[in-house]
């Protein structure tokens, strides 16, 4: 089975190629020992055949600067990602979104991901897992300040939250989407942080 992965430099699609070695990243920069497709998102070239598309792309308004800047990359890299993956062939497309995802959300953050996972829904994909966890724990390569004070505050805020708002470490969605790689049910699957534990367990 062939897959194509967006992310792959990322906190979660990084864990992913980890255990996926035969995934085809497909990135703006070089994965050093990787051999893959690199390109800008908004000029993708056609991309391999394949059966399975895992997305994993995603920043913070405060690392893009601006409101259009996050939305590039969380909406329109997306999507983008998800049409050229279709073209290719694939049938079957997971996309790590976040819990809260609301396309008439208020903010900023849960609209664009409610409005990607709304568009996918329309692309007719024979199935899509779209998994929602809350706040990932894990190492990542750039600095988040308030993420990283999150990430250390988890521990107590997950007490008071009920358990799909709370953390997840983000080796768990990895591990998930790996799972959920082997799927073959027909439709469209939403995971949140029981889920994906309990498909990481699996």
């Amino acid at each position: 089975m062939r897959m194509l992965l967006a992310g792959a430099t990322g906190l979660v699609g990084n864990l992913v190629l980890a255990r996926c070695p035969e995934a085809i990243p497909v990135s703006r920069r070089p994965i050093a020992g990787r051999p893959g497709v690199v390109a800008d998102f908004d000029d993708l070239p056609p991309l391999p055949e394949a059966q399975v598309a895992i997305c994993a792309l995603g920043t913070t308004r405060a690392k893009a600067g601006s409101d259009a800047a996050f939305r590039a990359v969380d909406h329109d890299a997306v999507l983008a990602f998800a049409r050229a993956a279709k073209a290719a062939g694939v049938t079957h497309f997971i996309l790590v979104s976040s819990v809260g995802a609301n396309p008439k959300a208020s903010l900023l953050y849960p609209r664009t991901k409610g409005e990607v996972e709304a568009a996918l829904a329309a692309m007719g994909f024979a199935r899509l897992d779209i998994l929602q966890p809350g706040l990932l724990i894990g190492n990542r390569a750039e600095r988040r300040p308030v993420e990283r004070f999150l990430q250390w505050a988890a521990p107590v805020m997950d007490l008071a939250l009920p358990r799909d708002l709370g953390s997840l470490p983000a080796e768990a969605v990895a591990r998930a989407i790996v799972t959920l790689t082997r799927q073959t049910t027909p439709g469209l699957v939403r995971h949140t942080n029981r889920a994906i534990a309990a498909l990481a367990r699996g």
